[in-house]
């Protein structure tokens, strides 16, 4: 596999391990950064982008989070440094993203729902919480109709508010949109085990460009 797949299938996983990671921090505190909620959300937009690059704002700057969580999930020896959560989100992700592929209905309404909620970025900044809503809606009239679903887990009190809700089924969406991003990228699951080493290096150069 080479270099740039390597680098391309790094960037793709940041991308849904920041969005899990997000999903994490609002389960438990009810609060995530502006700026790396504005990536993931927008993120569903970039429907046809030059670069990989482009679907998060143009820089991988974007994706230090997806980028820790990436390297922790591939450093073999030393995984504390990750919550089992934002794992297991992933991974959940990664299982819809394949039962997703093969049911091409739901494929379909997925895209015409982003493409209708990409409109409302006309009247609204991507984190209104008009657009944020139709996002959770979208997931739910899709995703959540499989029986297999993600299961969040944090403080009952930021889960019950609607508005935090909103944001976890929109991130969710923009898990799934990067897990797509991945597989186009020829990243498939055994390779998080077998090329895992040269995927921490790809997370760890992106690392250090961005000290």
């Amino acid at each position: 596999m080479s270099n740039k797949s390597v680098k391309n299938q790094s960037i793709a996983l940041a991308g849904l391990f920041q969005a899990a990671h997000l999903v994490e921090q609002l389960a438990k505190t009810g609060n995530v950064n502006d700026q790396d909620l504005k990536t993931c959300i927008e993120s569903l937009f970039a429907t046809d982008p030059k670069h990989i690059t482009d679907v998060f704002g143009g820089s991988t700057d974007n994706l230090k989070l997806g980028f820790q969580e990436v390297r922790f999930l591939t450093d073999g020896k030393s995984r504390t440094g990750s919550s089992p959560d934002v794992m297991r989100y992933a991974l959940g992700i990664l299982h819809l993203e394949s039962k997703i592929r093969k049911n091409k209905t739901m494929l379909n309404s997925i895209g015409t729902g982003i493409d209708k909620a990409k409109r409302q970025l006309e009247h609204f900044h991507s984190s209104h919480e008009n657009l944020i809503g139709n996002l959770s809606g979208l997931y739910q009239e899709t995703v959540s109709t499989f029986r297999f679903r993600i299961h969040v887990t944090g403080n009952s009190e930021h889960l019950r508010n609607p508005q935090t809700a909103h944001k976890v089924r929109a991130l969710l969406l923009c898990a799934i949109r990067s897990a797509i991003l991945w597989r186009q990228t020829g990243g498939r699951r055994w390779q998080l085990l077998f090329n895992r080493n040269k995927l921490n290096k790809a997370c760890k150069e992106a690392l250090l460009h961005l000290e």
